[in-house]
């Protein structure tokens, strides 16, 4: 187990999401299927634009560790309604109520921690955790667009570019769903950057259960992983190898995984501790991840604190 360690070159390092090298993708890029998303490039990208972004990030993350210590939590059920900005050059993009209302069932489900295909036998039953959250669908907006791809550079995010501006950022998550390119799933903006691009970015292949969700990424659990991020929930192995998450009850990862791993995998790390291979901010196939723990919903809580980065949303 890890102890919280708090710095500003680890805010610099958070959560890498893509399994490749470059992720400036545009027009006609062809994903693949492995598990890639773009968050801390993006990350990086904004604390290099905006270099008060790394000191805010490093408040709210001395306010997360006091919300822990405390042992606070946000009472009631947290509402958050969702707006979808479905961006589409051909009809499948264009991808229908049903699909979008699977993917706020699957948020439900993983977030609460009822999602079924839980295994209750694994070795870390004990600290799973479960957020008390309802996301409901509050709107849809749909756009036609030229664009083959869009990148990572949040253009799907500015009507001024082509894409859809955000609804009301401080008060509802915004989920644009768009083909990004480039192997990239999505990607999440982390508490602290500006209202104007806030949310997450989804490609329409991986957005819910149904349609043209796509195998192995066809469970909803890429919107899960990148929402999380949203919430302030680093990669569990701390973008890093043997790094930090900052999260006491996960284990100490060398890598990302991926695919699904064999049952007792463990960590190259000192004590060769069995990995958390089945949490949602690893990279794992849809189906091989089920769970957050116990210490990550306390540190998502936190974010929607009186004190934290989203408290606009209570």
């Amino acid at each position: 187990m890890k102890k919280l360690i708090l710095s500003a070159f680890a805010l610099t390092m958070l959560l890498s999401c893509s399994n490749e090298d470059s992720v400036a993708v545009e027009d006609g890029a062809v994903a693949t299927a492995h598990r890639g998303c773009a968050s801390h490039d993006v990350l990086e990208r904004q604390l290099a634009e905006d270099p008060s972004l790394s000191q805010r990030m490093a408040a709210f993350d001395l306010q997360a560790e006091q919300f822990l210590t405390e042992g606070r939590i946000v009472n009631g059920v947290l509402e958050i309604p969702v707006v979808f900005n479905v961006l589409y050059k051909t009809g499948s993009e264009n991808i229908t109520d049903a699909q979008l209302q699977s993917q706020i069932t699957v948020l439900n489900n993983d977030f609460n921690a009822t999602n079924a295909d839980y295994v209750s036998n694994n070795p870390f039953n004990s600290v799973r955790g479960g957020l008390k959250v309802k996301f409901t669908l509050d709107g849809v907006n749909r756009k036609a667009t030229t664009k083959a791809s869009w990148g990572t550079n949040d253009a799907m995010k500015k009507s001024s570019q082509g894409g859809i501006n955000p609804t009301s950022p401080t008060t509802k998550l915004n989920y644009w769903v768009c083909t990004i390119g480039g192997g990239i799933l999505g990607y999440a903006q982390f508490p602290g950057g500006s209202s104007a691009t806030d949310g997450v970015v989804i490609d329409s292949k991986y957005t819910g259960t149904s349609g043209t969700a796509s195998y192995p990424f066809n469970k909803g659990r890429t919107a899960t992983h990148e929402v999380g991020h949203w919430m302030n929930l680093r990669h569990i192995w701390g973008d890093a190898n043997c790094g930090n998450d900052q999260v006491a009850d996960t284990p100490t990862h060398n890598a990302a995984n991926s695919g699904v791993p064999a049952v007792g995998h463990r960590s190259t790390c000192s004590g060769q501790p069995l990995e958390m291979y089945m949490n949602y901010m690893d990279y794992t196939d849809d189906r091989g991840m089920y769970m957050f723990s116990k210490g990550q919903v306390s540190r998502m809580s936190a974010a929607f604190a009186s004190s934290g980065p989203r408290s606009s949303f209570r």
